[in-house]
């Protein structure tokens, strides 16, 4: 059975700030509300704008929040102690560019207390891990984007934590890096680490994550497992049929409001999962072919969607 103690908690966070003096404050986080559970992937998404960042900072104790409170493996997110055991990826790193990405990982490895012999051992798997290992020895300043996007995932788990929050991880990173990182937070898990993914790119997110927190203009749409979200509403059914009758193609339309596109000889019918019987039979009948039936599945695209659009309506 899955481990369900929460080792992140979000309640009621609230958090305003004041664009300049004398502006009225504007409220970026109305309330929110959330659990990361042990040994999870958990995605954070939303639009530009809707709070991704600000959480983050307020998690990671950069900025303090204006109500509401927050928890990291049981601690009030304002207690240093604690940090030793969580990794933290920003959305823009920085990094002396004069140094080589060997030499930035043993620089934080020795700031977080990793021993000598430990720590070669330690730079070395990691640059093994994110793919660096043949570029260990470059300055930095010569470094991609996408390369230095993988220098800043291996310096949040150099001290090998608990905890890691990944700000837009997939950053910068062409088709190949983004599946390496994928599958190098996949045996974090394995390993039985704890990772918040922020991020907006969705198609990831349902790869990898196991629940997911949808917000929009600071405020949580949707919580929960990612089989969960795919398995709501109502799911439509592609059906490609050959030599259907123009007075069956009608009825298909009055009867079960069927959808028809042609494709040449062929017609393609979409109609919803619960009408699906309903069209072979008037096919059949008709005596027309069925070519194929395709299911389709509710995305996480269409979910974020519906919340941004509902929240805009």
């Amino acid at each position: 059975m899955a481990d369900r103690t929460e080792v992140v908690r979000v309640d009621r966070l609230v958090k305003d700030f004041r664009p300049g003096f004398g502006v009225r404050r504007k409220r970026v986080l109305h309330g929110i509300s959330f659990g990361v559970r042990r040994g999870e992937i958990f995605g954070f998404v939303g639009p530009n704008g809707a709070g991704k960042t600000t959480t983050l900072k307020v998690l990671m104790g950069l900025i303090r929040p204006s109500a509401g409170s927050a928890t990291i493996l049981g601690h009030d997110v304002r207690e240093t102690e604690f940090r030793r055991h969580v990794g933290f990826l920003p959305e823009n790193p920085y990094f002396y560019d004069h140094l080589s990405g060997r030499e930035i990982l043993s620089f934080y490895a020795r700031l977080c207390g990793v021993r000598g012999s430990e720590r070669a051992r330690r730079v070395n798997t990691l640059l093994r891990w994110v793919g660096l290992s043949s570029a260990a020895d470059a300055r930095l300043r010569t470094y991609s984007k996408g390369m230095q996007q993988r220098v800043g995932i291996a310096q949040a788990l150099v001290h090998d934590p608990d905890v890691v929050f990944l700000d837009e991880p997939m950053s910068g990173l062409d088709p190949i890096g983004r599946k390496e990182i994928r599958d190098l937070i996949l045996r974090l898990r394995a390993e039985g680490k704890t990772v918040f993914m922020n991020t907006h790119i969705l198609s990831d997110v349902e790869m990898v994550c196991d629940r997911v927190a949808i917000i929009v203009n600071g405020r949580i749409r949707y919580e929960g497992a990612i089989e969960e979200f795919l398995q709501t509403g109502d799911r439509d059914t592609d059906i490609v049929l050959s030599g259907l009758p123009v007075d069956a193609a009608t009825l298909l339309e009055e009867s079960v409001a069927a959808q028809l596109r042609g494709l040449g000889e062929r017609i393609e019918v979409r109609v919803s999962e619960k009408a699906v019987r309903d069209v072979l039979r008037i096919a059949m009948e008709a005596g027309a072919e069925v070519v194929s039936l395709t299911p389709h599945r509710v995305s996480l695209e269409s979910i974020f969607l519906s919340a941004v659009e509902g929240d805009a309506g």
